[in-house]
């Protein structure tokens, strides 16, 4: 649910940018199906099973993040990619350093209002005693008032800055275009006026 605030935030973003949004729809993602089935499958673990069939659990969510992985190298020429790589990893580096699961900070639940998981049912994000690499689990939190209230991680936030990113190049907002201009003309030559080097939506396969 917080992706989906996320995504619909950065899409207000373009359009306050006065970026085209129906270039978004020349885009041509591979492998999207490898979304379909992790997200389907986090769900089942996380929702519909989460106190059966034990030990199963943390295994089908590190496989998840395996999924993904695919899916983000298929699109790895798409803006903003890698940045939603590099977040993906951090959050994966965790869980996997968790057997597993990602550590959640206590203060970050207790701010976002989330319940402590109960005993015997998985949970994709909860307290560890003495968790490894905690800094880079669920440390942050929307607070409880606030509308999709949640916790996230650093892992998160990259995430979420390479879906604006991404956004704002293939849209060819006004912020992307002039930042594309200011690194053209501070590399090797000075980019044409009016003209910007962000990948073109038409070209990603």
């Amino acid at each position: 649910m917080l992706l989906v605030v996320v995504a619909l935030l950065s899409l207000a973003t373009v359009v306050a940018g006065r970026g085209r949004l129906g270039a978004l729809a020349d885009v041509r993602l591979r492998g999207t199906g490898l979304v379909a089935i992790a997200l389907g499958a986090q769900v089942v673990v996380v929702s519909v099973i989460p106190g059966e069939l034990d030990g199963i659990h943390a295994p089908v969510h590190l496989a998840t993040y395996g999924l993904l992985a695919a899916f983000l190298w298929l699109n790895r020429t798409i803006p903003g990619m890698v940045l939603v790589a590099l977040g993906a990893a951090a959050n994966a580096l965790a869980i996997v350093a968790n057997a597993g699961v990602m550590p959640a900070s206590p203060r970050a639940l207790a701010i976002a209002g989330l319940p402590p998981e109960k005993p015997g049912e998985f949970a994709n994000s909860a307290v560890l005693d003495g968790p490894a690499l905690g800094w880079l689990g669920d440390i942050f939190a929307v607070p409880a008032a606030w509308p999709a209230s949640n916790v996230f991680s650093i892992g998160d936030v990259l995430i979420a800055l390479g879906l604006t990113i991404g956004l704002h190049c293939l849209a060819a907002s006004r912020p992307a275009v002039a930042f594309a201009q200011i690194v053209s003309r501070a590399g090797s030559g000075r980019a044409p006026r009016g003209t910007s080097r962000i990948p073109r939506a038409s070209r990603t396969r």
